[in-house]
């Protein structure tokens, strides 16, 4: 690979509790990532992305880390981190891994020290403690909600028994926003880059990388669009202007490392804010998730397709594709479910893998698994418990990944009983079904990645749009690859050229309904 092997990578995220299971307590695992580590060779991806293995009491599944430099016991420990980052390099797959530096778990030793503690202390100055407002510190020191529900302050007892500060946590409670106005706090944090950095791990997805800075005096922000999990360009929570100041510090430690790469959870919609993320000396990439929230409609899809291509050029960036994580529903169910989810499911990877840039794979998404409506007493999200159970929460897209066999849990497991319950009716769906079939998702994916990483078409940066019949599309790369996608109902003709491959067989010579063609 270049010395930017990320600038064209096909990264699969690992969701590891629901990737494979070595010690069969139901739950997957590093040991589960080792022994699969043929399976992804097989398939043809670049590097991993691993979801948070670091140690965690697990109040959001490993976004709330207690100590940044160990692997929880559920996933393993350093050693089988270790080996997998060795075996997996012999395979020729870098390894990246989650990174959390917007908040640590409340179990955090900081955050125990903070909170025996006395107000002004220095333990308290890692995070972000603040009196409450009214005569008696009995209101918020804001109006600013949390992202899950509920005030993003909760108010803590001093070592006297009485009622005291307030600590931020714009997550969860066990979430405590840390103070990135203290030098301790990128500094702990440059130690934890370098500590996986010198282990060979080749990178990090930094999660809410647009969070971290707080604005001069935690002003209350406008709550009229302030919705659960999600946030504007506006919301004073994030995406303040000294969050670049923190990049460019995570940057010159990353740096120090040849060929390590960042990538950062950025939601943020105004292109020119965006691409302030990846300017040259900030993060290598940003995710854009344009594409994984476009319906399936040609023109949704080509302006998350054009919007997003404008965002990097502002800074000659790298652009980024995703149609689904683990937080999203899946983009089988998301299209429609069924045959025709599935078609189009098909079709929309090979629209994204014939796109410039690099391109992020969930588990699970090259099995076509839909979404698993799990009943109540199965959910795991902590969204579901802090919502009042009116927001089911992500599970549904989480469910652990069917290997073999022809029944639950598919080889996921030696236990029955796995952390979310897989469904039988995935029998089907199953990697070794998939693999002995042509037609199936998985070859599909396996044979444009092929094409994807051997043929020169696939080259350039930049693409030209065709013109096609109305609710189609079609772009050519600049290395002379063209793909067509017909997002109608009826078949259409092809652009000129060399059929390469097709997401569905033709019809009388011709694209069918929800399906893409790659041609030179």
């Amino acid at each position: 690979m270049s010395d930017v092997w990320w600038k064209n990578a096909v990264f699969y995220q690992i969701y590891p509790r629901s990737f494979a299971d070595s010690n069969g307590d139901g739950v997957g695992d590093l040991g589960g990532v080792r022994e699969k580590l043929g399976y992804l060779e097989l398939l043809g991806i670049d590097a991993i992305w691993l979801s948070p293995v670091m140690k965690s009491p697990m109040a959001d599944h490993g976004y709330d880390v207690s100590d940044p430099r160990a692997i929880d016991p559920l996933f393993g420990d350093l050693d089988v981190m270790n080996a997998l980052i060795d075996e997996a390099h012999a395979r020729d797959i870098k390894v990246t891994m989650d990174l959390v530096p917007n908040h640590s778990s409340d179990q955090h030793p900081w955050f125990v020290a903070a909170l025996a503690a006395e107000p002004g202390s220095p333990e308290r100055n890692r995070y972000i403690f603040r009196d409450g407002r009214g005569a008696d510190g009995s209101e918020p020191p804001n109006n600013w909600p949390s992202i899950f529900g509920g005030p993003a302050w909760t108010r803590v007892r001093e070592s006297n028994g009485s009622l005291g500060q307030w600590y931020l946590h714009i997550f969860a409670a066990e979430q405590p926003d840390l103070n990135w106005n203290n030098p301790e706090v990128s500094e702990d944090l440059a130690t934890t880059l370098r500590f996986w950095l010198d282990r060979g791990v080749d990178g990090f997805r930094i999660d809410v990388a647009h969070g971290m800075a707080k604005p001069a005096g935690l002003p209350d922000m406008e709550l009229e669009h302030n919705a659960l999990m999600k946030n504007d360009d506006n919301d004073p929570r994030f995406n303040n202007d000294a969050v670049h100041d923190i990049h460019r510090g995570i940057r010159k430690v990353v740096d120090e490392y040849e060929n390590a790469t960042t990538v950062g959870e950025i939601w943020v919609q105004d292109n020119v804010r965006f691409s302030e993320y990846i300017r040259a000396d900030e993060l290598h990439l940003g995710f854009n998730f344009r594409l994984a929230e476009a319906e399936f409609d040609a023109a949704a899809i080509r302006e998350a397709v054009t919007n997003s291509l404008d965002a990097v050029a502002l800074v000659d960036g790298t652009p980024t594709w995703t149609l689904s994580n683990h937080d999203v529903v899946r983009e089988v169910s998301r299209y429609g479910g069924g045959a025709r989810g599935t078609a189009r499911a098909r079709a929309m990877i090979l629209l994204e893998l014939a796109l410039p840039g690099a391109v992020f794979i969930y588990n699970g998404a090259e099995l076509g698994l839909p979404n698993v409506e799990l009943p109540d007493d199965a959910l795991q999200d902590p969204v579901w418990e802090r919502s009042g159970h009116t927001e089911r929460g992500r599970d549904g897209c989480r469910v652990p990944l069917p290997w073999e066999g022809p029944t639950p849990p598919f080889g996921f497991s030696t236990s029955a009983k796995t952390w979310l319950p897989i469904p039988a009716e995935w029998a089907s769906l199953t990697v070794e079904q998939q693999l002995e079939d042509v037609d199936s998702m998985l070859s599909l994916y396996r044979s444009a990645f092929e094409l994807r990483a051997l043929r020169p078409e696939f080259d350039g940066s930049g693409l030209d749009w065709y013109g096609s019949p109305p609710g189609c599309l079609a772009f050519r790369r600049r290395g002379g690859l063209i793909c067509a996608l017909n997002a109608t109902d009826v078949p259409i003709p092809l652009p000129p050229g060399e059929l390469l491959m097709a997401s569905a067989p033709l019809v009388d010579g011709q694209l069918p309904a929800d399906a893409a063609a790659w041609l030179v």
